[in-house]
Parts: C-alpha cells; structure tokens; sequence
C-alpha cells in the first residue's frame, strides 16, 4: 500500500495543473458544504435555545387541550398542580434531568387603555408565568451560542400586578408615549366625536372602577406607569376585569404574536381566569438540563402519569412551536441539495481527470502490463490515486472552512435569526461539529473514488499489444 501511494502521488505530480483543478474542485466542495453546514447548525442551535428558553423543552397538559383548548383555556385547568409539581420533581429519574420546573396560565380576552385622550380596546393572547422562574429559563445555553437574557426587573415576583406587552399591541392601546417608543404613529380616538366619546365615558369608568375593587395592593406601588384593563371571561362563564400595570414593551419574534401578546405574573391570570374559585394553571413547563434528555424525560413522564391515572399529556416544543420544525426540515434539505450538487461536480472533475490519466499512459500501461502486473495491480493504481486527489482537495477545503468559520465568529457580525426580534452573533459552528467535518471529508473522498473506478476499469482492460504500439 506504501508503494502505491508513492506511485500514485508521483503520478499526480506529472501534471500538476490538471491535479491543482481537480483538487480544487474537491476542496471548494468541501468549503461550500462545511461552511453552509456550520451556518445550518447554528441556525438550529440558536432557534432550540430561543424555543427552550420560551416554552421550555416539555409541558404538560390537560388532556384534549393541545388539541381543542387554547379557545377555552379556563376549561382545561390542571387541578392540585403544586402536587403535580411535586410528584414530578420528586421523581427519581427524571428530577435529576430538571432545570426549571414553572406553572403557567394561558388566556384570552381583551385589553383595553381608558386613560387620558385615549379610548382603544384590542383582543389578546396572554400568558401567566411566575417572573423569577423566566428569568431563569432564559439564562438556558446549552450549545453556547451567547443568546442569553439578563433578569428582567419589568416582572417581578414582588409585583403581582404589573406585566409586559408587546409592542403591537402597545402602539394600539396607545401607550408609545407613556413607554416611549419609537416609530409610532397617533392614535385615532375610538368615538367618532367629542359627544360620543363623553357618553361612553361613563361606561369606561364602571369598567374600570370594576377593575380597581379586586385589584391587588401592588397596583399603587407602580406610580407612574401606564395602566390597562383586561376582560375576560372566568372558568364558569362570567365576565370579569383585572387591572395590569404596564411595565414595558417587548418585541415578539412574528407581527400575529406582537399584536397581541401580554405577558403578566400568574397570580393576576389565575385572579382573571378563577376569580375567587380554585386557582388552576393551563401548563407545567420543564426545562431540562440537557436537550439529549428530552425522550428520556418525556417517556418517563408518560409512564408516572399513567401509574398515578393522572388525565395529562406531555409535548414537546417542537409540537408547541411547528415553525422550529418546518425550518429544521427547509434547512436539511437545502443542505443536501448543495452536497448533492458539490458531488457531481466532483464526480465529474475526478472522472475527466482520470481519464485523461488513462489516455496519456496508455503506453506505460502496456509495457507494466507486459512486466507481468495484473489488470488489478492497473485498477488499484488508479483508484489510488484518486482517492490521494480527493483526499487532498477535501483536507485543504475542510482547514480553509475551519479558517473561515473562525474569522467570521471572531468579527463581532450580528443578524436577526428566524423567530427572534432581537439580533445575535453571527456565528459559523464548524469547529464544534466534528461528524459534519468528518462526513463531509469521507462523503467527498468516496465520490473522488469512485469516480477513479470508471477510468480504472477502462486502463485494467486495455490488451497489452494495442497498448503497447498506441501513438
């Protein structure tokens, strides 16, 4: 094998151009698939972290409310949930997998901003959460990727009363002035005069007078801030109003979702939702240590609920959030579009230049032939020495991407990655995934072998005396 390597890298030497080309082609095939390769994988690390450190990795439900419930949230509550909390935690083999474990109520109602000049009403998708829990969720980086939020003091456990919204919705309750945002234009009165807006005031003023007689202490210690009411219906079908302080404003990732988000802490959802019935909750969210764990987990949480006939269901956040999936899949395949493309241009790079290998020592062929070698001494040599071309070439692409890569992640570039609305490092994650650096070697060397077959097979059958007197 020694010798055929020295003779095979001898042989490329003869015509180092075409041998430079060729290699060329195998190693710009290996820069494209690596380089893409590492962009694909940080895209997925990045939208897995942004999913986790939202929705978590898995969340229990009632069952039927993954399918049916988000139109009546209050109707699929999880009774005794801090005993299931426990159960869950206490459990031997999937406790130890458990970064986070929180509660959280979905709701639906309608938000409205009486205060001042201002008359708007907006429907919305609200979330109750436990402040301190986020904060923690959002410290999740498993593929160190750098996408990680401070503590936001706009929630706080403290503060019963005061939540987020996002900035849609913001801009049409009217609050761009009191949170100071920008890119916001002057909103319309909802009355179409001055007398109209003068009856209904009355009407606003019940509405919020309704709101302020259950509301919560804390209400008064957010002087200053703008305030919304929020309607929504309660478990057993009645109308009910809480008052929410407003925070601050924070971007969602699509337009539907910014429009109609707020984000408040799950004492005041349950407040909203129960009233002053038994408080449930809509979800339980783990957040693992490790994603690898999530089957595991999952599995495991079938299983205790099963033994215990508690009637809920786990999913994950690939269910939870459909659009990580769908860009997962779009991503793969256009991978492999581009590896399929890079291997037939080196196929055919390989196979022209073996070729021409062939037809120019066609006369050396005779006369090794004639030595007493045998045809598959001829074939081995030739697949040889397209294996050396493909190795070389995939070899100086894979250390040009590694290069590359390093660069581009040490340029301090930023971009807004899909789901997100705030940028993050731009980041190429060659280094950190050694399969796709080995497959995309062992993947572009066994095309440039193969391709060597073709014209190998033609070199081991040529006859010895029409070798030997080719011209």
């Amino acid at each position: 094998m020694k010798m055929l390597l020295k003779v095979a890298f001898r042989n490329m030497l003869r015509n180092r151009r075409r041998s430079m080309m060729t290699g060329s082609a195998v190693a710009a095939g290996a820069l494209a698939m690596l380089l893409f390769g590492g962009f694909v994988s940080y895209i997925f690390a990045g939208l897995e972290t942004n999913n986790v450190q939202r929705i978590g990795h898995l969340t229990v439900f009632r069952n039927g409310y993954f399918l049916v419930g988000a139109g009546n949230p209050a109707a699929y509550g999880i009774e005794h949930y801090p005993d299931v909390i426990r159960l869950i935690r206490d459990d031997p083999k999937v406790g130890p997998m458990i970064r986070v474990i929180t509660p959280t109520q979905s709701l639906l109602g309608i938000a409205g901003n009486f205060s001042g000049d201002v008359e708007a009403t907006k429907t919305f998708l609200g979330v109750g959460l436990i402040p301190s829990d986020r904060d923690r969720m959002r410290q999740w980086d498993e593929f160190r990727i750098g996408q990680v939020y401070p503590p936001d003091p706009r929630l706080s456990d403290g503060d019963s009363a005061r939540g987020l919204v996002g900035v849609g919705i913001a801009r049409i309750l009217g609050l761009c002035k009191p949170l100071t945002l920008s890119d916001c234009p002057a909103t319309q009165l909802a009355a179409s005069s001055a007398g109209s807006a003068a009856a209904a005031a009355p009407q606003h003023q019940d509405l919020t007078d309704l709101a302020l007689r259950d509301a919560d202490p804390a209400v008064s210690k957010s002087a200053g801030l703008p305030r919304i009411d929020l309607l929504a219906a309660t478990a057993g079908g009645a109308p009910n109003v809480v008052s929410m302080v407003v925070g601050g404003a924070e971007a969602q990732g699509a337009k539907e979702l910014d429009d109609n988000f707020i984000a408040m802490p799950l004492p005041l959802a349950q407040q909203l939702v129960y009233g002053r019935s038994e408080h449930r909750v809509t979800g339980i969210v783990l957040q693992l240590n490790r994603s690898e764990d999530l089957k595991a987990a999952r599995a495991r949480l079938t299983a205790l609920f099963q033994q215990n006939q508690l009637d809920l269901d786990v999913r994950d956040f690939g269910e939870l959030a459909p659009f990580y999936v769908q860009v997962v899949a779009m991503f793969s395949s256009i991978f492999l579009f581009i590896a399929l493309v890079m291997a037939v241009i080196v196929l055919f790079a390989v196979i022209n230049t073996m070729t021409m290998n062939v037809m120019e020592r066609t006369n050396e062929i005779g006369t090794v032939r004639a030595m007493g070698v045998r045809r598959g001494g001829i074939r081995r040599q030739f697949i040889v020495e397209g294996w050396l071309i493909g190795a070389i070439g995939a070899t100086v692409g894979a250390v040009l991407a590694i290069a590359i890569a390093t660069l581009i992640n040490h340029a301090g570039l930023t971009w807004i990655p899909p789901a997100n609305a705030t940028a993050v490092p731009l980041r190429l994650d060659v280094v950190g995934r050694p399969l796709l650096v080995a497959g995309a070697w062992i993947g572009l060397v066994a095309v440039a072998t193969i391709a060597a077959l073709l014209p190998a097979n033609r070199a081991a059958r040529l006859p010895v005396v029409d070798a030997l007197r080719h011209v």
